[in-house]
């Protein structure tokens, strides 16, 4: 190539090359004067925009769960070099060693990220604190959602919120530290529906951390989507009412729809207000409420495994005419109990010999512990053990032995001992003497609030349930989950209930074991239970579903300690039936001695405070 191509080819080189250097220039400061170096002159920040998380009502629209605003300083570790902590310490009212534990945490998640370093910032500092932030560039606030409850009650149904766990922040992409979620109830088993979608915004600050506006005029901002609304299916009224009713007592009231599954109250006692696990004294309150020793947290409907009692004796009978050892027309003596060599199972005074229909309206105990052997001994099955074995799987088409699959969380499947339990407690060889306890609710079987409540359901349906539920549905859609429209059939036919059920009819009339505890008009079919207690008294039982034809609630209550199934479970099962099939609700109850008598009980020994008794009173809803 000549000398002269060769410089010609240089010279358009440099000249492209200063093409490209004049145009990014051109670009850099007149075209993109809102970007990159502007946000490097000013500095900026990621603000999460946290959304709406969707409220809890009840079945009528009333409203149970809202939202709150609470305020969160944030640190960027990286930026928080040269600023006055003693200070920042001042106006946030704790010490720097606590300080620097919270910047230093901030910083190993990750220093170039924002972190909480202040969670639930207390109003009067968080206002405070409005007016001085400009002095440290590396700290701003953010707003997020806390929960306010509307009611004092209800709080092993509803749930509460706590910060993630580090575990959970590695699991989960939606969380960052500082971040609350459901941990319990409710809360925690519709957390993908309640939390919605976060938002971003990237904000321009200057270097005194006030903001300057939008990064590139909100091109890279994002808007929150609010979280899906939940209908429950709890009657709020029924709850209150379930709960003052249970007030200082220990124990549960499960009710549900049979015909649907849906729950319509559930009720711990003792329980605790879920307001205390809010905002800035979570903590502090949830401390306070695990060293209780009336353990409040502890949830009874879904995790005490009790002893069923008499009120197990449905399920017996059932099974009996379902293996045809029974028949309605079945009597056995009852001398006083049932007696078998060394072995005597106590009863209480009765007419003998009765059928099935009496031996369930006057809970005859010999009665039973004849079904139950001739389940056990039929010679259908090769051993007791094969039979044993075969009659587990009939309780467990009731829903016991078994998680009901109810949408809370940490259910209980109760007690239900497998055959290998007894070979080492009574030999290889164990016979139905050995387990005759069980005849009656008693020994090796425990059953949960909700599960007794499954089978008055089940009793109501002549056969079948539906998975219980707390949710109606979820969201505009109304989305329900499919699961809870699947009917669960026992092994027992449909045509063995009638006799039953006539039994259970005339529990709560004159002649029956809770005959005082009739509701006039309001045909009741239920079953008492004392459950043994080694502990102190009995424990006092009712499951029952209303009406006979036609059912609207099936339920089961579990008073600690308060004796015979008709002294307080009866008494307080009747008065919510009535309440909840009651047309008008404002209507006074046709049993006011009873009722007075329920609401004043008190079963624990502690002394009512002045608010107690009003609400109990009133029936407030806040």
């Amino acid at each position: 190539m000549e000398k002269s191509s060769r410089l010609y080819v240089f010279l358009g080189v440099l000249v492209l090359v200063g093409v490209i250097f004049i145009t990014r220039l051109f670009f850099l400061q007149i075209v993109d004067t809102s970007n990159y170096y502007k946000a490097q002159a000013y500095g900026s920040n990621d603000i999460t925009i946290y959304p709406a998380r969707g409220t809890i009502v009840d079945r009528f629209g009333r409203l149970m769960v809202y939202n709150d605003a609470s305020y969160d300083l944030m640190v960027v570790p990286q930026k928080a070099k040269d600023f006055d902590k003693v200070a920042l310490c001042k106006e946030l009212l704790i010490d720097t060693v606590e300080f620097n534990k919270r910047l230093k945490k901030a910083a190993k998640y990750n220093p170039r990220e924002a972190s909480v370093i202040y969670k639930n910032l207390p109003f009067h500092v968080y206002t405070r604190l409005q007016e001085v932030l400009y002095q440290f560039p590396a700290f701003y606030i953010e707003t997020k959602i806390d929960r306010r409850y509307n009611i004092d009650g209800a709080a092993h149904l509803l749930g509460y919120m706590g910060e993630v766990s580090e575990k959970e922040l590695e699991n989960d992409w939606y969380y960052k530290p500082g971040d609350i979620k459901g941990i319990t109830g409710l809360e925690k088993s519709y957390e993908q529906y309640l939390r919605g979608v976060k938002g971003k915004k990237v904000v321009l600050v200057d270097k005194f951390s006030k903001q300057q506006g939008s990064f590139a005029g909100g091109k890279f901002d994002s808007l929150p989507s609010a979280g899906e609304n939940i209908i429950s299916s709890i009657d709020l009224d029924l709850q209150i009412y379930a709960e003052q009713l249970l007030a200082n007592k220990i124990g549960s009231i499960v009710a549900i729809e049979p015909s649907t599954g849906e729950i319509l109250c559930i009720v711990n006692s003792p329980n605790y207000d879920p307001n205390l696990l809010v905002g800035q004294q979570r903590n502090k309150n949830f401390s306070a409420l695990l060293l209780d020793p009336s353990k409040p947290l502890f949830n009874r409907a879904l995790k005490a495994p009790y002893p069923p009692g008499s009120t197990f004796k449905t399920v017996q009978a059932l099974i009996g005419l379902q293996e045809g050892v029974l028949t309605p027309g079945t009597r056995y003596p009852c001398h006083g109990g049932y007696h078998m060599g060394s072995i005597t199972v106590g009863c209480h005074a009765h007419g003998s010999p009765l059928d099935l229909e009496n031996s369930i309206a006057k809970s005859c105990n010999a009665y039973y512990c004849y079904v139950y052997r001739s389940i056990l001994d039929n010679p259908k099955y090769g051993s007791v053990q094969e039979a044993y074995v075969q009659w587990s799987k009939y309780l467990n088409s009731f829903g016991i032995g078994i998680k009901t699959g109810i949408d809370l969380p940490e259910e209980s499947p109760g007690i239900l001992k497998k055959p290998a339990y007894f070979e080492r407690v009574f030999g290889k060889n164990w016979r139905s003497s050995n387990v005759v306890s069980m005849s009656i609710g008693q020994g090796e079987i425990g059953l949960t609030p909700l599960q007794m409540a499954n089978v008055a359901a089940i009793l109501a349906n002549r056969g079948y349930y539906y998975t219980p539920h707390v949710v109606r549905s979820i969201g505009d859609k109304h989305f329900i989950p499919g699961e809870f429209k699947t009917k669960h059939y026992t092994m027992v036919n449909s045509m063995y209930f009638d006799s039953v059920i006539a039994g259970m009819a005339k529990v709560c009339i004159p002649g029956g074991t809770a005959g005082r505890t009739g509701i006039e008009g309001v045909d009741i079919c239920g079953k008492t239970g004392t459950a043994q207690n080694p502990h102190g008294e009995d424990h006092s039982i009712f499951i029952a579903f209303a009406p006979r034809v036609n059912p609207k609630i099936a339920i089961c209550v579990i008073v600690e300690n308060g004796g015979f199934g008709a002294d307080y479970a009866a008494p307080i099962s009747n008065l919510l039936i009535e309440r909840y099939l009651s047309p008008d609700r404002k209507l006074p109850s046709s049993k006011p001695d009873m009722q007075k008598r329920m609401l004043n009980a008190n079963l624990t020994g502690k002394k009512l405070s002045a608010s107690d008794s009003l609400k109990r009173a009133n029936f407030i809803v806040k």
